[in-house]
């Protein structure tokens, strides 16, 4: 380089040339620290460029943007929020009109990450010391002082302040998504909704770092089953396809030898163009995050998500509990409902099949996915009561006396009165369903007649699903009735007997309704 260089001694240039040298960055291109050049000069942005054109730092070249007035200055900033290092002159088209921006950047566009050098020709007009105290600046040189070398010194110090600072700040942000994302993985009510939910907060959070594209990446939880197998719970777009697929199938490599690796790391492994994260919880339940898509993880980056992984083992070990009280749950409902069954003689599958019903029809009817589960798990209940009558009456083969029967249509108030004292959600739906599960629409049901809408949907849908399968079965004082059979009465006890809305989806969903009739045979 030429001592003309060196002293910033040249030849002015059109803008045209200046320009060349900031060509637009494409897709794929490496990342580039971004450095706005401030001055009214053009001689001053030429000999910029010509020193620095060939800089790197940490492997990353430069970008150069150029503003020659206060307000091309301000817009560049306000356009660039990830400039790096800000090259300011003072004077250009006002008096101290460089101040003016620097304050700007600071106060109105909240930039407080990207360091500004203030340079200047006239060093009387705005006084160093003055300068550094009233303004939020990093350096102070004179045009005259910033030979080539100080120049390169200047711009590595800065961009390496600027890179400690980013850190910093994403750090911090990332420690606030953390923990947003902790509060939002507890309100998660299923291992499914917590996978989903661990994905989004995940990308959210390696979102902060720009160079990550979040459309750009992919990727799934897998959770390992009782079989030592991981299977895929969740993902993004690219793998929602094939949920609950073995996770071997679609991550690179050898799984086992990668989750061993894992394993043995406390902040993932890069592995095959991928990320894993391997989490083990207190119960023993393992789970990893696959993802791929991502430029290499910077530390920062691999201890927010080995902290957020901290806080999704917790989480995945109360779900995993949750999950195993629920079930507990379901196998002592449908237990207790199968042996009130079996008391009456009647086969435990029956309850398996108006579950089956119950939840068809309640999706049928628009209730949601989670209302028409809680209606499955609690219509099994519907008999419950039975277990308080005696056997002489509830297994009497022929017709029941007067006083037999009401004997017999106490049992949904006997089963209201098991179930209504819980306050769990799948037992109270139970008690509201053998309450009313035999009331009829146009009230001349019992036990207390009421009609209409005024039985609840819950109520309304059992009592077609316990019909439908109560026909078709056989009984102790009764054969099963034919389909043809069946089906005319419907029709018959349509807006009599039964909601007419709900017979008209039942007819229309026939098919459906005969597939879970015959997977679930009587034994």
């Amino acid at each position: 380089m030429s001592n003309e260089a060196d002293n910033l001694i040249f030849d002015t240039e059109d803008e045209d040339s200046l320009l060349a040298f900031a060509p637009e960055l494409e897709p794929g291109d490496r990342a580039r620290w971004k450095i706005i050049i401030v001055d009214d000069d053009k001689g001053i942005h030429q000999i910029t460029r010509t020193i620095l054109r060939e800089f790197t730092f940490e492997d990353k070249p430069l970008q150069f943007l150029s503003a020659y007035s206060q307000a091309e200055a301000k817009e560049l900033v306000r356009r660039n929020p990830d400039v790096a290092v800000i090259l300011l002159d003072v004077m250009m088209d006002g008096d101290k009109a460089g101040l003016e921006v620097a304050r700007c950047i600071r106060e109105d566009l909240n930039n407080h990450l990207v360091r500004i050098i203030l340079r200047t020709g006239q060093p009387q007009e705005a006084p160093e010391e003055t300068v550094i105290r009233d303004y939020d600046i990093n350096d102070y040189k004179e045009k005259t002082e910033l030979t080539a070398r100080k120049l390169t010194t200047t711009i590595i110090a800065s961009l390496r302040s600027y890179r400690d600072i980013v850190n910093l700040d994403n750090n911090r942000k990332g420690l606030e998504k953390t923990l947003e994302s902790a509060a939002a993985l507890l309100e998660a009510q299923s291992l499914k909704r917590l996978a989903a939910c661990v994905l989004t907060q995940l990308l959210s959070i390696l979102s902060i770092n720009a160079s990550h594209r979040a459309a750009a990446i992919a990727g799934f939880v897998a959770v390992k089953e009782a079989n030592g197998e991981f299977y895929i719970l969740d993902g993004t777009e690219k793998y929602c396809g094939i949920v609950g697929c073995p996770a071997r199938q679609m991550a690179a490599g050898d799984l086992d030898a990668i989750i061993d690796k894992a394993r043995q790391s406390k902040s993932g492994i890069h592995a095959d163009n991928c990320f894993i994260q391997y989490f083990k919880g207190k119960n023993q339940h393992e789970s990893f995050i696959y993802l791929e898509g991502l430029d290499s993880l910077s530390d920062w980056e691999k201890n927010l998500i080995n902290i957020f992984g901290m806080t999704v083992a917790a989480t995945f070990d109360n779900s995993f509990l949750t999950q195993e009280i629920e079930d507990t749950q379901k196998e002592i409902i449908f237990t207790l409902g199968e042996f009130s069954e079996v008391r009456s003689k009647e086969t435990g599958n029956h309850v398996r099949r108006v579950a089956e019903y119950s939840k068809l029809l309640a999706l049928k009817y628009g209730l949601p996915e989670e209302e028409a589960e809680l209606i499955k798990l609690a219509s099994p209940m519907h008999d419950v009561g039975k277990l308080g009558i005696t056997d002489s009456i509830l297994n009497k083969p022929g017709k029941l006396a007067p006083e037999e029967f009401e004997v017999i249509k106490a049992h949904g108030v006997l089963g209201y009165e098991i179930l209504r004292s819980s306050n769990r959600k799948i037992l109270q739906a139970a008690a509201l369903i053998a309450l009313q599960h035999h009331e009829k629409y146009d009230g001349t049901g019992y036990p207390d007649g009421i009609k209409g809408e005024a039985i609840h949907i819950y109520g309304r849908i059992t009592a077609i699903a316990d019909v439908f399968d109560a026909l078709g079965s056989k009984r102790v004082y009764k054969p099963a009735w034919p389909l043809d059979k069946i089906l005319e009465y419907f029709t018959c006890e349509r807006g009599r007997h039964f909601d007419p809305l709900l017979v008209d989806l039942f007819l229309a969903n026939l098919e459906e309704f005969l597939n879970i009739r015959d997977t679930f045979k009587d034994l």
